[in-house]
């Protein structure tokens, strides 16, 4: 990293005001919550007897009702407040989490994650909105925040995971529960009350009206398509290995820093070369490469694979949302609450359906090549823009400074 680099990324992250810190801090245990089971996967199937379509089920319930839930959170934000909308899922992460440690079954587990997932969605379409209007340095700079919190969570949930799920797998749990309150309780009493009255009202059909948008649209189609083949690495990956919790979630913890690293530093860089738009193209097509060279029948190789797969989806992260937050005039909320029905509907779907392409196939790594074509259609649509021989729609436009809600 050059030293202008390192001083710009100093930039971002000093004297951003303490709603965004909170917030950031908030979304870091959020997303720790995505890939805190991963290295538990295989512990849950052989303490409650169950088999891979049964445990993956864990991701579907919850990025499956995170999807729909994603549709009333602006509604929800717009009625209450910002603060209250995150407050609201952070209390429903915090008693899920904690009822996960105590359940006993995986019927009771699937259930529970549902409900984490609603408040997921209460909280993360929120979050980014709140991060992007109250953080100094414009929207660049709070999806930079964004996106690290993204990476840490996820770097940091599988070695959780790992550490406290060689315990117990119900140990990863009661930690998320844990972390939580603390998050919990630094927003009841940090964060800026809502001020004003109620914002302006939002429908519940409101954010699929914004995928009207025909450069939304292809963008929250395309990041669908690329979060298949994201969750079909991190649902499936366990299982192809076949090791235990400890070596599974240092893989990802390796893959997580390299999210979180891409997504902060290598992200602009592409952005600034290449365009957002011509810069994702090329990283989904990249990942294509990838998932068809995790293909090969080797661990090592898939090791490798997993771990470089993380830079690239640290860039997809970054330039996909900071596509979505510029690319139309809908408010953030709005916009952010369509893009992530889109973006989590592709993971649910990914997560349910991937052993079940594994046993269609006959081929334990036919997932992978499943989700190679997936990047290879979303990098088709999304070339639709580049195509079009327009000018880079994705960026900032003087008519996206309107935030929908503030604190």
């Amino acid at each position: 990293m050059s030293g202008s680099e390192a001083t710009r990324l100093r930039e971002v992250f000093k004297g951003q005001p303490k709603a965004v810190w909170i917030t950031a801090f908030a979304a870091v245990i959020a997303f720790m919550g995505i890939g805190l089971v991963d290295p538990i996967l295989r512990s849950i199937a052989e303490a409650l007897h169950a088999g891979p379509e049964q445990v993956t089920l864990l991701f579907s319930s919850y990025l499956g009702v995170q999807v729909v839930a994603m549709l009333i959170t602006g509604a929800f934000s717009a009625r209450f407040g910002a603060k209250r909308t995150v407050v609201t899922g952070l209390v429903l992460i915090v008693l899920a989490t904690l009822a996960c440690a105590l359940a006993g079954s995986v019927v009771q587990l699937v259930a529970l994650r549902a409900v984490w997932g609603l408040g997921n969605a209460l909280f993360i379409a929120t979050a980014l909105s709140v991060i992007v209007g109250a953080a100094s340095g414009g929207q660049q700079a709070a999806i930079l925040l964004y996106e690290a919190a993204l990476g840490i969570g996820l770097s940091t949930g599988p070695l959780l995971g790992a550490l406290l799920g060689n315990i117990s797998w119900r140990g990863p749990f009661a930690g998320t529960a844990v972390l939580m309150a603390v998050a919990l309780i630094l927003s009841v009493g940090f964060l800026p009350s809502d001020s004003g009255g109620r914002g302006e009202p939002v429908g519940l059909l409101d954010p699929l009206r914004a995928l009207r948008h025909g450069a939304l649209l292809r963008t929250s189609v395309g990041s669908a398509l690329y979060t298949a083949a994201f969750f079909t690495v991190l649902a499936w990956s366990p299982f192809v290995l076949e090791y235990g919790a400890i070596a599974v979630g240092l893989i990802f913890f390796g893959w997580g820093v390299c999210v979180a690293f891409a997504g902060v530093v290598l992200a602009p860089r592409l952005a600034n070369r290449f365009g957002e738009l011509g810069g994702t193209v090329l990283a989904v097509l990249l990942y294509a490469v990838l998932l068809l060279i995790m293909t090969v029948d080797s661990k090592a190789v898939l090791i490798v694979g997993i771990v470089v797969s993380g830079l690239v989806s640290g860039l997809l992260n970054t330039l996909f949302t900071g596509s979505a937050m510029s690319v139309s005039r809908a408010p953030r909320p709005v916009a952010s609450a369509g893009y992530n029905f889109c973006r989590w509907l592709g993971g649910a779907l990914a997560a349910t359906l991937v052993s079940h392409i594994a046993t269609w196939l006959d081929w334990p790594r036919a997932p992978f090549a499943v989700g190679a074509v997936a990047c290879l259609v979303a990098a088709g649509l999304l070339a639709v823009g580049l195509r079009s021989g327009r000018a880079d729609p994705h960026r900032v436009p003087e008519e996206a400074a309107v935030v929908g809600e503030e604190f």
